[in-house]
Parts: C-alpha cells; sequence; structure tokens
C-alpha cells in the first residue's frame, strides 16, 4: 500500500565505552568535527544497522519466495557482487542483458582516429530504455534497501538508478567527546616467526579507540513521492521504525561497546507535500546534560516541546 503522508523522525542513540563508527582515514580513530569536537556518525553507517537488521529478521535464502518474490533481500551486503544483482533482474525477466564493459571493450569501442565511440556501441552497453526500466522496477520490488534508501545501479549491466524516499543525515553528538586510545595484549602470536622472534612470550600488542560516551542525534526524512516511485509501503515503513528502535541490539561487538536507540520521535504530516519545515519540527527535540561530564543517558534530559504542533502535524514517539 502506498504512502500518503510525509514523515520526518529524529533518531536519538548513544555509546558507552565504544567505537560508534570509526574513521579509517584517521586511523580508526572515532570520527569528530575538527573544529568544535562533536562526534560523528555518517549516514552510510546507520543504513549499514538497518540493512543488517533486515537481513536478519528477513533472511529469506532458506525458504522459498512467495509468487517469485523476494521483497526484502539486501542488495548492499557484505561481498555482494552488485552486478550479478542487476544480471538477476535481467534473468528473471527473461530480457537480454547488455554486456559489461571492459577496458578492451572500451578500448574495442574508439575510433581509430579519435575517442569518438563507433556508432551503437554505447547504445548496446547500456540496453534499451524498456528493458533498463523494467530491471529498476525488479530491483526495487525484490530488494528492500533499493526502494528504501535508492541505488546507483548503472554500472556495468544496466539496471538503472533509483531515488530513495527514506534519507538519513550524519548523526552528530549532543556534546563534544573524548576519543580515548587504549593499548591492548592478546597473549598469542600469529605465526612460528613470532614466537621464535620473541623467545615463546607471545605477546601481541595492538590499540583500541573508545568513546567513554556520547548522545548523538540524527535526522531523517521519508518522501511519500519517491515512495511511490520505488514502490516503499507502509509495511516497509513499520519495519524502518521496527530496525531504527532495534537495530544496535543484534550488532553487538567488542569494538561498540554498549549502543542504544534512547529515542526516535516521528512527525507525521497530514498531506505529502508536509505541514510544517522539518527543521522547526527537529527543533522541538532537545537534550540538555544534567552534569558537567556525562557519563550515561541520565545524565541528560530529554525535553520534546509538543505546544503549540501544527494542527495537521502528529507526534509519535516510537521509542523513548
Amino acid at each position: 500500500m502506498s504512502l500518503h503522508n510525509r514523515y520526518d523522525f529524529v533518531l536519538l542513540f548513544d555509546v558507552k565505552d565504544g567505537n560508534p563508527n570509526g574513521d579509517p582515514d584517521a586511523g580508526n580513530l572515532p570520527r569528530l568535527d575538527a573544529e568544535t569536537g562533536h562526534g560523528l556518525v555518517t549516514d552510510v553507517a546507520l543504513k549499514r544497522k538497518i540493512r543488517n537488521f533486515v537481513a536478519l529478521t528477513h533472511d529469506q535464502s532458506k525458504t522459498e519466495p512467495q509468487a517469485g518474490e523476494k521483497r526484502f533481500e539486501i542488495y548492499v551486503r557484505e561481498k555482494a557482487i552488485l552486478n550479478l544483482q542487476h544480471q538477476r533482474a535481467y534473468s528473471a525477466l527473461k530480457l537480454d542483458a547488455p554486456p559489461e564493459e571492459s577496458t578492451e571493450d572500451a578500448a574495442d569501442a574508439k575510433e581509430s582516429d579519435g575517442n569518438k565511440p563507433k556508432k551503437g556501441a554505447k547504445e548496446k552497453r547500456k540496453g534499451s530504455a524498456s528493458d533498463v526500466d523494467a530491471a529498476r522496477k525488479w530491483m526495487c520490488q525484490n530488494f528492500f534497501d533499493v526502494r528504501t534508501f535508492g541505488a546507483v545501479m548503472s554500472t556495468g549491466i544496466n539496471a538503472g538508478q533509483v531515488r530513495g524516499p527514506v534519507q538519513l543525515t550524519f548523526a552528530r553528538s549532543i556534546d563534544p567527546i573524548i576519543a580515548q586510545e587504549h593499548s591492548i595484549t592478546r597473549m598469542a602470536v600469529a605465526t612460528g616467526a613470532e614466537a621464535e622472534k620473541q623467545g615463546g612470550d607471545n605477546r601481541t600488542m595492538g590499540r583500541k579507540h573508545t568513546v567513554p560516551y556520547g548522545l548523538y542525534v540524527a535526522h531523517g526524512f521519508v518522501s511519500s513521492f519517491l515512495a511511490k516511485q520505488t514502490g516503499f509501503g507502509d509495511d516497509d515503513l513499520e519495519l524502518l521504525w521496527q530496525a531504527l528502535g532495534q537495530m544496535f541490539e543484534h550488532d553487538r561487538s567488542a569494538a561498540r561497546g554498549e549502543m542504544s536507540t534512547r529515542g526516535l520521535y516521528v512527525f507525521k504530516h497530514e498531506t505529502e507535500l508536509g505541514n510544517a519545515p522539518a527543521h522547526a519540527l527537529f527543533e522541538r527535540i532537545s537534550a540538555l546534560k544534567k552534569v558537567e561530564v556525562p557519563r550515561n543517558f541520565s545524565d541528560y534530559e530529554v525535553a520534546v516541546d509538543e505546544s503549540n504542533l501544527p494542527q495537521q502535524v502528529q507526534l509519535i514517539r516510537r521509542v523513548g
């Protein structure tokens, strides 16, 4: 069933003695705003956790799909080869998939006297517009994350591009955070050469980065117009709310410490265009620290301003 309302939402989550999102360009230190010291978690990291939750709760690999459709598969998953997913769409629809372009193919498609492609080469690689459109619709129908977040599927075997109805911002900590670095020891080595070098001591030293405590806030948006284009429906929306509320409960690791969703506040508009600016709604959710150095969620006071809420906007508390 199609959506007929616009949604804006605020997600509050925290981390204790963990690294919520390491920066590979900074030795995996927790991401920081260099000017303010506030912690950051990318939208990509949050989407990854949503994808993992959907894959965990809707694992259809062991069951036969109904009506030949797997609505909750995940397109961007670990070790996936995306062009093979595009090929599945063409195979399911019994379409002739255009060949993937290789370096050699690209060279063959050039004129000997310049860089102008041979006539018809580009069209052959890209496939017909009707085939691409059919493949794009198939991908939306079968992959939850494609119809939710969108995807660029025009690489190699062309399945088009999709603008997703659900978008997330970077999460930012309410207050500046401190990234701590810890030395850790493993009482084992990987090779005999290492053991011989250490004279049997067999120790491996390492480093670990954590945030003592941080409360983060992210903003999100759901467009009913784009939802109609991808087939994102009420069941997908309900699954999204469930994932945002429970995704950290099934994503435990030694590196992430304790992470929990502390609040999910959804503003439902009566119309598709919306009845109030998103930023004005987001400002109604605030969190103020009650102590100088917060180390627990109880050290914050979350305030929700529901006074003079626009009549055509409804606030729904999903968590918290």
